[in-house]
């Protein structure tokens, strides 16, 4: 297979609950790049999200044929939980993850029940509007392991050889209080620190595949580590799609989002 056959693997930052839609100038940086990132990437027969708002005690993949959406967001707008994505779901996409996961003894289960979150629809109404491509989530495993969750992308590695964009829906910085307590361009050494370190860690073409996921599995000792992530779930998605794809990436995104630099990576 050629390099540009292979599906792309993205992780990026997914805004604050649906403000990326209702026009937060705060959004902007990230609204342009996610619209303008789409045409770059070869149109995908189907896409698994890896949310960071889906936690479950083993991996679980939605099968829903017709998934509804999860506004799990609150205080916002009225016209935030009328926002529509009737995006069809892959019943057997969501099997074919599934087996895989089983096959490299990672405990998993289909859930036939569950909508698509915020850290789907967001980011995909901006990139796919017409909701024609189908679409599937695979959780998180609440313990937030670095290591199983770089062992759950090694087992889809196959899904590379087919069209299927992955991604993974996050955030590269997810200090709650630092987003509405800090003043608006007040420099963020920490932010700043932690960025560049992700940045190295994921695009060095010099780490070898060993190194690279000893750096994400121990990624508590980067530099101001837990002031960017009090806890790890907006950047646990990223393990994934390292583990998935076992190579360098290509640093796509670097700007502001709600005030703190966020970064966004392709392979």
């Amino acid at each position: 297979m050629q390099h540009d056959q292979i599906a792309r693997v993205i992780y990026f930052s997914h805004g604050g609950g649906p403000l990326p839609l209702l026009g937060d100038p705060d959004h902007k940086n990230m609204v342009d790049f996610l619209t303008s990132i789409t045409p770059t990437l070869q149109v995908p027969s189907a896409i698994l999200v890896v949310s960071a708002h889906w936690e479950e005690a083993v991996a679980t993949v939605t099968s829903r044929t017709n998934p509804p959406l999860i506004y799990d967001y609150y205080g916002f707008p009225e016209e935030s939980y009328l926002l529509s994505y009737p995006v069809p779901g892959d019943p057997d996409l969501a099997k074919e993850v599934y087996r895989l996961l089983e096959k490299s003894g990672i405990e998993a289960k289909l859930d036939p029940h569950r909508g698509l979150d915020h850290g789907l629809f967001v980011p995909l109404k901006l990139m796919y509007p017409d909701a024609r491509i189908p679409c599937v989530q695979l959780s998180l495993v609440h313990h937030l392991d670095p290591a199983t969750h770089i062992h759950i992308g090694k087992a889809l590695a196959s899904l590379r050889t087919r069209n299927i964009l992955v991604i993974g829906s996050g955030f590269s910085f997810h200090n709650m209080q630092a987003f509405f307590t800090s003043r608006k361009g007040e420099p963020d050494p920490k932010n700043g620190r932690f960025q560049q370190w992700l940045i190295d860690t994921c695009t060095n073409v010099d780490l070898s595949r060993e190194e690279r996921e000893r750096r994400l599995i121990a990624w508590e000792s980067a530099p101001s580590a837990r002031y960017c992530h009090p806890r790890e779930e907006h950047l646990i998605p990223l393990h994934v799609c390292c583990g998935l794809t076992g190579s360098a990436a290509t640093l796509v995104f670097d700007a502001e989002v709600l005030g703190k630099r966020s970064v966004a990576f392709l392979w």
